[in-house]
Order: C-alpha cells, then sequence, then structure tokens
C-alpha cells in the first residue's frame, strides 16, 4: 500500500515539471533567468524522480527486488550527480534573486542567458567531477559476504556498507563532496538572502519588497530539498539510534518530495507560469 501514495507523488512530479519545461520552451515571454533556472532545476527533478522510482514501484509490486551491480553504479551515479545539481541550481536561483532586488538595473547583463547557461554548465561539470571517483571507489572494493542493500535504491553509503574491505577512503570521500556542495550552496544562498533582507529594510520604496515576495516560494523549495537532505546525510553517520525504516522512507522522501513540490509551488506562486498553464 506504501506504494500507491509514492506512484501519486511521482506521477505529480512528472506532470507538474514536464508541464513547467514546456511552458517555459513554447513562451518567448519567460526566457529569462529566473524561468531558464526554472526550467533547469523541472529537468533536475525529472532525473531524480526517474532514477529511483520506477525501480522502486518495481520492488514494491512485482517484487523485483534484484539490481545488476553496474545497473546499481549507474542509478547511483544520477542521483548522487543530480542531487548535487539540484543543490547548485537553487543556488544560482539565489543569486538571481539577489541581482534582481539589489542590483535590478544590471541584471540583464549581469546574468545574459549565455552566463545562465555557462551557470547551469558549471553546475552540471561539479556533480560529474565529483561523483565519478564515488563510482571508481566503489568499484574497487570487495565484496565478499551479503549483497543485501538495506534500502530501496542505491544509495552511496548504503552499498559502501556492503563491502568486506577498508570503506575508510569511501567514507571520507563522500564526507567530503557531500560537505563540499551543501556547504557552498547553502553558504552562498544564506549569503544572498542576507544581502536581499537588507536591502528590502533600508529601501524607502515598496518595490524591493514587492520583488522579495517572489523569494517566498524559492525558500519553501530550499527547505523542502534540504532538510530531508541533511537528516539522510547525518543519520547513516550519525544516526545510529534512528530506526532503518524511518531512515529509508525520509531518504526516498527527500528525492520525491522537491520533485512534486517545485511545479506545484512554482506553478501557483508565479503569476506568469500561472496564467500561462490556465491559458493552455
Amino acid at each position: 500500500w506504501i506504494a500507491f501514495p509514492f506512484f501519486i507523488m511521482y506521477a505529480i512530479a512528472v506532470l507538474g515539471n514536464i508541464t513547467l519545461l514546456l511552458v517555459i520552451k513554447t513562451d518567448p515571454s519567460l526566457h529569462e533567468p529566473m524561468y531558464l533556472f526554472l526550467a533547469m532545476l523541472a529537468f533536475t527533478d525529472l532525473v531524480l524522480s526517474t532514477s529511483t522510482l520506477p525501480k522502486m514501484l518495481a520492488i514494491f509490486w512485482m517484487g523485483s527486488g534484484k539490481i545488476g551491480f553496474v545497473s546499481c553504479l549507474v542509478q547511483l551515479f544520477f542521483i548522487h550527480t543530480f542531487s548535487s545539481v539540484e543543490s547548485g541550481v537553487l543556488m544560482a536561483m539565489a543569486l538571481d534573486r539577489y541581482v534582481a532586488i539589489c542590483r535590478p538595473l544590471s541584471h540583464s547583463s549581469i546574468l545574459s542567458v549565455t552566463v545562465v547557461v555557462a551557470l547551469g554548465a558549471m553546475v552540471l561539470i561539479r556533480g560529474v567531477l565529483l561523483v565519478t571517483p564515488t563510482c571508481f571507489l566503489i568499484h574497487r572494493l570487495p565484496f565478499c559476504h551479503h549483497h543485501i542493500i538495506s534500502h530501496s535504491y542505491c544509495e552511496h553509503m548504503a552499498v559502501v556498507k556492503l563491502s568486506c574491505g577498508d570503506t575508510r577512503v569511501n567514507a571520507i570521500y563522500g564526507l567530503f563532496a557531500a560537505l563540499l556542495v551543501v556547504g557552498s550552496d547553502t553558504f552562498l544562498i544564506t549569503v544572498s538572502y542576507a544581502l536581499i533582507l537588507r536591502e528590502v529594510m533600508k529601501s524607502p520604496t515598496e518595490a524591493p519588497r514587492k520583488a522579495f515576495s517572489t523569494c517566498v516560494s524559492h525558500i519553501c523549495v530550499i527547505l523542502a530539498f534540504y532538510v530531508p537532505a541533511l537528516f539522510t546525510f547525518l543519520t547513516h553517520r550519525f544516526g545510529q539510534s534512528i530506526p532503518p525504516h524511518i531512515h529509508i522512507i525520509v531518504a526516498n522522501l527527500y528525492l520525491l518530495i522537491p520533485p512534486t513540490l517545485n511545479p506545484v509551488i512554482y506553478g501557483v506562486r508565479t503569476k506568469k507560469i500561472r496564467d500561462r498553464v490556465l491559458l493552455l
């Protein structure tokens, strides 16, 4: 029965994010930095949810509880690469809001389409470069005991814990990569919103305050992604007292709640997108 709410959330995620991509692609007035970043976020959400949910539903409904070692590494690569990409896109969206509110006259020159595409490419390259060594480090490990992952998808530490060899390098590198991504992105997001708040508080006009209202949806998306992500990350290393089923459910929701909520939040909160969807 637990697969049914997961399936409904996955269906909403696929339909909502494809709708966002089509709306942004077909409407030239939406070819602006904020909406281009939103299109990147929608594509990332599609990859993240599709990397896990089809196999998860096959486990629940068809008892398909097997996955090949190479397929497991491929799934691991896509999950962790695009988790890093999602974090980077959220950071880029925070920078976009900072420029739009604090430097409105220079927004189009600072964040041109070329710069937006370059930021997206850099975020993707960063994810690939950080996660690829993880797959090679796992591939060199010996697996001589049981091969049952206590998870519904191939998560990095869940796979590493199956090895009967020395996994310290894997654990250290995984911690380094995660802290590098989350630490740098959350720092830049925090600084961006601190500067935005300062600008809003000291401004005598209403324009920055109205612009700041557009940040509310972005803050909701950030919290929906980082809170369960940090819980999952910390539980693997320091939460031995937390029941495994709680950890697994939260880990699944961390990859499913943001892709489900993002199109709903932005579709409702963003007037241009809402009007375009209603028109369609």
